[in-house]
């Protein structure tokens, strides 16, 4: 019995010689050196985010939702996996001693400042997001005023969350060109400028009694009522549509799009007054169309088959938009006439 219990001791003293060599410096259960978790991720109302490069985020929750730079609208995406990561992440074990200085180099050059804000504007937390453990088993993090950086990972994930702090402002803003249901769409007007196509231009019209009709092009002589189960179906089209990216403050684009045949013009108008006109553009062919022919024997197409660029909200941005998402919308006059009830 005595032997049992010198051993238990024995065992206990180990233990605690372990944990205290280990951890006696990194102070592992305290918030102020390992708080990385937010428990209360509905308290936040502020997320501000700065790198080195002087590159700054400023995220605000606001009753309209959350806005980016106090201008824009944010992604609802990026918000919500920001917020679960603060949620999520924890820290997993304090850098080892000897690999202290080369992590603490490294992140004085590249790790994310970020701080958050209650509704009041009071700093709850301050830490500072570096790069990638070896092995991609987790993000090295210091909390404001801590003496050692930890790994921080997130439950049952392989990876790094570095990346979820982006401070590239195009990265944050939402990528929503028009959200307008039914009920509340006012007008469409499809204006294509090229020769060949201008006749297909056409206009969608709320009428007196709450109904859509289509307007031709004057020169396109169209008998008959249009089917009104395809002007249904394409006032429909407008309740989510949305772009791939954005490409302000990209070398020369303002050369690129002069080079490019314009296609049409789409502007769209909701009852309460709001309106988003797009400027759409051919996209030269390039290495990442889909169209592009392997055999160099053959000849290439001009355009892109997948993508066209798009000028949006009143010239101030210039974005990649899918043919997939905007060919339903880019109809013709025309397709809006004839006695079956199918779709465009």
């Amino acid at each position: 019995m005595r032997k049992t219990i010198v051993y238990i001791l024995v065992l206990g003293l180990l233990g605690f010689g372990v944990w205290y060599f280990l951890f006696k410096d990194s102070s592992v259960f305290e918030d102020d050196e390992a708080g990385f978790t937010v428990t209360d991720t509905a308290s936040v109302y502020r997320i501000f985010l700065a790198d080195k490069q002087g590159d700054t985020i400023s995220l605000t929750r606001t009753d309209e939702g959350w806005m980016v730079n106090g201008r824009y609208k944010a992604s609802k995406a990026m918000i919500n996996t920001l917020l679960q990561t603060f949620k999520r992440q924890y820290a997993a074990y304090p850098v080892q001693q000897e690999a202290h200085n080369t992590v603490i180099k490294a992140m004085a050059g590249t790790a994310v400042k970020t701080e958050l804000f209650n509704k009041h504007g009071r700093l709850l937390k301050t830490f500072y997001v570096g790069g990638q453990v070896p092995a991609n088993k987790g993000t090295f993090m210091l909390m404001e005023g801590a003496q050692r950086p930890y790994v921080v990972q997130l439950p049952a994930y392989q990876g790094y969350v570095t990346p979820r702090y982006s401070t590239k402002l195009k990265e944050w803003r939402d990528r929503t060109v028009v959200s307008i249901p039914p009920q509340q769409l006012e007008s469409v007007e499809v204006k294509y400028t090229a020769e060949d196509e201008y006749l297909n231009s056409f206009s969608l019209v709320r009428k007196g009694d709450g109904s859509f009709t289509i307007i031709t092009h004057p020169e396109l002589k169209m008998s008959g009522e249009p089917n009104s189960a395809r002007v249904r179906a394409y006032a429909g089209y407008f309740q989510q549509v949305g772009l791939e990216g954005y490409l302000d403050g990209v070398t020369g684009l303002d050369s690129i799009i002069a080079s490019v045949p314009k296609r049409c013009e789409l502007t769209v108008k909701s009852k309460g007054g709001a309106m988003q006109q797009v400027d759409i553009y051919r996209m030269y062919i390039g290495k990442r169309s889909k169209n592009l022919q392997e055999d160099t024997t053959l000849p290439q197409p001009v355009f892109d088959a997948d993508r066209y660029y798009g000028i949006l909200n009143n010239g101030r941005d210039t974005v990649i938009i899918q043919t997939q998402v905007f060919d339903k919308l880019l109809r013709r006059g025309y397709e809006f006439y004839g006695e079956s009830d199918e779709q465009p």
